[in-house]
């Protein structure tokens, strides 16, 4: 950064308040560049900047700036002449205003620069420019002239150092009239449940670690070509079923999504997980049950399955004692009545045997009586 080259110099004007700064660029590009050549011998395409009155080709040193008139007038317009324009922004940063940073539409951001301190008697106020942004959480809209035109920027704090942000003008910016779809479309809540459910499943990322992979297959091809080998073929792009249906579209989306975060094969066949929206007075649709819903539903119908076995094993052993009650019962009645017969038998033969005493008692005294 340090051997950056300045592309401007100038001041930044915060009330009567005089920053000296030099401008740099805050960004670079990395993307690779090609030239254009002859292609049956490799040969360079150059363009040459040719004097259509002279028919001759000019140096860069004869070359200036021109405003052509509507009547196809050239107006030659020097460097001394934009240097004496008559704004105050011509060599000044000047602050109109402290607002929000959520005030700037996103729409109107262009180019990035930093404002460098322009030597030791610009750190002072430089720093009290810079904290006081910080402690207000605001951004500076300010007025500039870069390269032949007056801009617009905000200035924020970026670290330590103060960057500013080229915003176009309002009316550069265009309307997004005709741009949205004009066919009435109905989205219901258990759609949008879904594509919340594969918002949250993609989740946030590192801005730092996306990188350009374009440019890195674009430098593969390169070094195969110079060192005379075949560049790399191409993937073969994944053939995915057409869907048609949003809704099995958006399941779809969040099956993969989890399984490119390396879930469970078994997580990734279950329905999308989803999430209640706020409530609405109209009536809704149930969104689908979550993964974890499913584990309680199977929990709670292991939990039924186990007491259903608990009574079943009551009632077995219910019958069984039941059963065995009963045939101690039914011994017992048996005993009982083996007992009271045999107690009638020995009671009936024992009168059988009394009355033939008797009998025999009678007979002997009636041979008794007879003699």
């Amino acid at each position: 950064m340090l051997h950056v080259r300045s592309i401007w110099n100038g001041a930044i004007s915060f009330g009567l308040v005089s920053i000296p700064i030099k401008l740099v660029n805050a960004t670079e590009s990395h993307s690779i560049s090609f030239r254009q050549i002859h292609t049956e011998d490799g040969g360079r395409i150059r363009y040459r900047k040719v004097c259509e009155l002279e028919d001759r080709e000019v140096t860069q040193s004869e070359i200036g700036k021109g405003y052509e008139d509507a009547d196809g007038t050239i107006i030659p317009i020097t460097d001394e002449d934009l240097a004496h324009l008559p704004l105050p922004t011509a060599r000044t940063i000047e602050i109109v205003a402290f607002v929000p940073a959520d005030r700037i539409d996103p729409l109107q951001m262009d180019a990035a620069y930093y404002l460098a301190a322009g030597g030791a008697p610009a750190a002072k106020p430089y720093t009290l420019l810079r904290e006081a942004l910080k402690r207000s959480q605001k951004v500076a809209v300010a007025k500039f002239a870069l390269r032949g035109k007056e801009r617009l920027g905000m200035l924020r704090v970026v670290g330590d150092a103060i960057a500013l942000h080229g915003l176009l003008w309002p009316d550069e910016v265009r309307t997004p009239e005709g741009v949205a779809p004009d066919t009435s479309v109905t989205i219901n809540d258990k759609e949008l449940d879904l594509a919340d459910a594969l918002m949250d499943t993609l989740g946030e990322i590192e801005l730092d670690d996306l990188h350009d992979e374009y440019r890195e297959a674009l430098e593969e091809v390169v070094a195969a070509k110079a060192a005379g080998e075949v560049p790399p073929e191409a993937p073969e792009p994944a053939r995915g079923g057409k869907v048609l249906d949003l809704m099995a579209a958006l399941e779809k989306s969040v099956r993969a999504a989890k399984e490119s975060r390396g879930e469970e094969a078994g997580a990734a066949e279950e329905p999308a997980e989803v999430r209640r929206l706020p409530a609405r007075k109209s009536a809704r649709a149930t969104p689908k049950q979550t993964g974890g819903k499913k584990s309680t539903a199977s929990g709670a119908g292991a939990r039924k399955t186990a007491a259903k076995k608990t009574v079943a094993a009551g009632k077995k052993s219910t019958a069984k004692k039941t059963a065995a009650a009963g045939k101690k019962s039914t011994a017992r009645t048996t005993t009982a009545k083996t007992t009271t017969a045999k107690s009638s038998s020995a009671k009936t033969a024992t009168g059988k045997k009394t009355a033939a005493k008797k009998t025999a008692a009678k007979k002997t005294t009636a041979r008794k009586r007879t003699a």
